[in-house]
This record gives C-alpha cells, structure tokens and sequence, in this order.
C-alpha cells in the first residue's frame, strides 16, 4: 500500500478489529489492490468512501434460545451483518456452524459487497448466521432454532431491506423453516429468502449453481490463454454442493477430476471421478457419511487422513471447501507440480501468502469474490423471479448464468488491463467490484 489513504484506512481497521483475523485478512487483501485507482479518484478521499467501505452500515447481535428433544434450553447466538447497501438491499447467507463470530460474519460480508457488485445485480452486501450445529440434531430440533432464530431476524430482513440466503449448515431443510416463520409472523409471501424449494418460490439451478459458475469461470480463463479442460487433470478440495457441481461440470467439458476431500482427510483416484462415482459421493453425503466411503467402494482410490489434495499433480485447482484451505506451502507443492490454474470455489480459501505465490510464479488465478459469485447470482435471479411472479425453466437459468460468470470474468480481466496490470484477477475483481460501489456511495451522500 503505497497510496497515504489507503495506508491510513489499513491503519485504522488494523486497531479497531485487533480481534478479528478471517475480517483483517479480507480487507488487507483488497485494499493491498486498490492503489491505482485511488490515485485516480481523489473523490474518495473528499468523500470517505473507504472509511464508509470498512465498516458495516449495521451489524445485528441477538440470543436465539431453543429447547432440544428432551426439553433442555440451549442458547445461541445470532448475527446479521448489513454491510452495504449502496446498489441495492443486502444479499447473503446465514451460516449455522461452530466457528461463526463476528470476524468470520464480517469477512464474508465484506466480500459479499465486492462479489455482489460483479454479478452487475442491483444487490449489497450482508452475512449472518449463528454457531448453532445442526449436525446430529433431529428435524424438530432443527425447526425449533430456526424458528425462534427467524422470530428475531424477521424484524431487520424483507424483500427490498435484506434478502438471506442458505451458507454452510444451512440448505434447503433450514431455508425452508426460516422462509415459513417468517411468512408466519409476518403475513406475506414474498421473495425474503434465496435457496427456497422449488415449490414455493425457489429456483432451478440454485444448487448446481456455485459450483457451475466456477468451472464457467476457469473456462473462460482457459479460453484467455488459448486453452481449454480436455484432458486437463483437476483437483477439488470438499464434497458438498459447490465441489460437487463442480467436478459434474468440469466432467461435461472433458476434464478429469481427480480428488474430494472433507474435515477427515481427501480421496484420491487416479483413473478419476467419473460421474458415476459422483454420485454415489452424493448418495453418501446425503447420508452424512465421511469421504472415505468412496475406497470401500473404489479401492483402486487412495484415502489421506487428515490430509488437503495440494500434493498431487495436477493441472488445476479448485479449493471450494472453506476459508484459509489452502496455504503458502500448498501453494509451493501445487507450482512444483506444474499447476496451471487456481479457482476458488469456496469464500477466501488461499491465504495471502498463497495468493501471492501463485501470482509471483504466473498461475492463472481466480479470488472467490469472482469465480465462485454464481451463487448469488442465481439468487439474484430468484429475487427476479419472484418479484414477477415466474419461474424460469433450468436452461433458461444456466443461460444466463453462464453470461453472468463469463461477464464477470470479462470485467475483471479488462480492469486489470486497464490498469496495467494484466492477468492479474484478484486485482481486477477488486477494483470493477469496488468502483461501481464507490460511486454509487459518493452520488448517494455521506450516508
């Protein structure tokens, strides 16, 4: 960070979030980026745009008491972070897992506003959540939290204020309890929530969604370079929806994946993921069984507990199970092997020092707030659909996902040129994402 500016914003986030690493990281990653067009901009100073950037417009902090099936109290807590509303309401998940605080609430957020404002969607930026564990809890437990979670939110969340969304520990069994208390509480039916079952009001495509944008994404960084997936040897990192879809996509375009892993270790198979196999991961994941399911049935495949994929050689990367997944030693393996592309499927999977590497030693390389935006985007569509009432048929939707991803990428690379700095996404993504907020910041006011 050359520019005083936005060495002073840095400053201030770094003693005002001492406590919040998964935030500074978020926020060192793109101000680190925004150099050249501050020097360009010098409205943004005059009217405190990155000051506004970094702090939430509103963040919501509540008690969510349940009882389980034994009539025991649990309390939660539960969290809503408004980020930024300035291109329109706030838009994204609510994340129910153990690790949820603040700073991991605030990250996401934080990228939401960048990653909504590629998808050129009229959508901000917002994250919420709560550290309950819907692991091992039966579907009345489940219900019983969403329900007094929902009581509270309900109140801060609408169709033109806040539209959630599903994130981790949140699919379509939770969305649909969240959608029908607040239909309950609030008497309407509405497009308030993103990720609903198809009928009342979801959308095709939803679940296939993150994990297609990914692999459309890559293609057309591939296509960049003169190149494409045939016969390029692939690994991805998770097994659930966004690593699924993406190995189902990178099969229809001639690729070979090769690897999934979870929370206890990652399989590899040499003669690949066929999607056969695929979906007996799906059968077994759906049964909240372990990766090591698929040796018992495939024992031509290797499984490393307690192990990430980054070792094997591959082609390409694409690390779509959780934040900081993939470090600067990963980093080093996967460039020692010959990798040639890096997509993030899941939010902030590369630490910076990873990021680094890879763009030091010329791997191409896609940030999360890009390439893994086709998720939201398809949220945004329901949003659509919903207001007008009309449901899209699923190749209406991946049509228009598809031009989305491939519009993203556009953007990204051109920016990146624009500014001299050519190849590079994580800078391009950061400055197309941030200006279009920044001037609809500066022509609304100091607000």
């Amino acid at each position: 960070m050359k520019n005083a500016y936005v060495q002073r914003i840095w400053d201030d986030v770094q003693k005002k979030n001492a406590d919040q690493p998964e935030f500074l990281q978020a926020v060192q990653e793109v101000l680190t980026t925004l150099d050249p067009v501050v020097d360009k901009m010098p409205e943004l100073e005059k009217n405190a745009v990155l000051e506004r950037l970094v702090e939430p417009e509103r963040v919501i902090m509540f008690r969510v008491p349940w009882t389980d099936d034994q009539g025991k109290a649990h309390i939660n807590r539960g969290f809503r972070v408004q980020f930024n509303s300035a291109i329109g309401p706030y838009k994204g998940g609510l994340r129910f897992s153990p690790e949820v605080n603040l700073s991991v609430l605030k990250f996401l957020g934080f990228e939401q506003v960048l990653k909504n404002s590629l998808t050129t969607l009229p959508m901000g930026g917002g994250k919420g959540g709560s550290d309950f564990d819907p692991h091992g809890k039966s579907d009345a437990e489940v219900m019983r939290f969403c329900q007094s979670f929902m009581t509270e939110l309900s109140r801060h969340i609408g169709p033109d204020t806040d539209v959630p969304a599903g994130d981790k520990g949140v699919g379509g069994r939770e969305v649909a309890y969240l959608f029908g208390q607040y239909k309950r509480l609030r008497n309407e039916f509405t497009g308030v929530l993103t990720g609903k079952g198809l009928g009342f009001g979801g959308s095709l495509i939803r679940t296939e969604a993150t994990g297609y944008g990914l692999i459309y994404f890559a293609e057309c960084m591939l296509a960049k370079a003169g190149d494409s997936f045939k016969g390029k040897v692939c690994a991805v990192s998770g097994d659930g929806n966004v690593a699924q879809y993406a190995v189902e996509k990178l099969l229809q375009l001639g690729a070979k994946p090769v690897t999934m892993s979870d929370s206890s270790g990652y399989i590899y198979d040499p003669d690949g993921i066929t999607q056969e196999k695929l979906e007996f991961v799906k059968q077994f994941r759906g049964e909240h069984k372990r990766i090591d399911e698929y040796v018992k049935k495939y024992p031509n495949a290797k499984f490393a507990a307690g192990a990430r994929p980054w070792g094997e050689k591959v082609d390409c990367a694409f690390p779509c199970a959780t934040q900081n997944e993939l470090d600067g030693k990963d980093a080093e393996l996967l460039i020692k092997n010959g990798v040639k592309l890096v997509a993030e499927g899941a939010n902030m999977p590369s630490t910076l020092e990873a990021t680094e590497k890879f763009l030091a030693a010329g791997v191409m390389f896609a940030p999360g707030k890009a390439s893994n935006a086709g998720g939201v985007s398809v949220s945004g569509l329901e949003m659509s659909q919903n207001s007008e009432r009309l449901s899209w048929s699923a190749e209406e939707v991946d049509a228009k996902l598809k031009q989305i991803m491939t519009n993203i990428h556009d953007n990204a690379y051109d920016t990146a040129e624009k500014f001299g700095l050519k190849g590079n996404y994580v800078a391009g993504a950061n400055i197309a994402g941030f200006v279009k907020v920044a001037e609809a910041m500066i022509a609304q006011g100091l607000v």
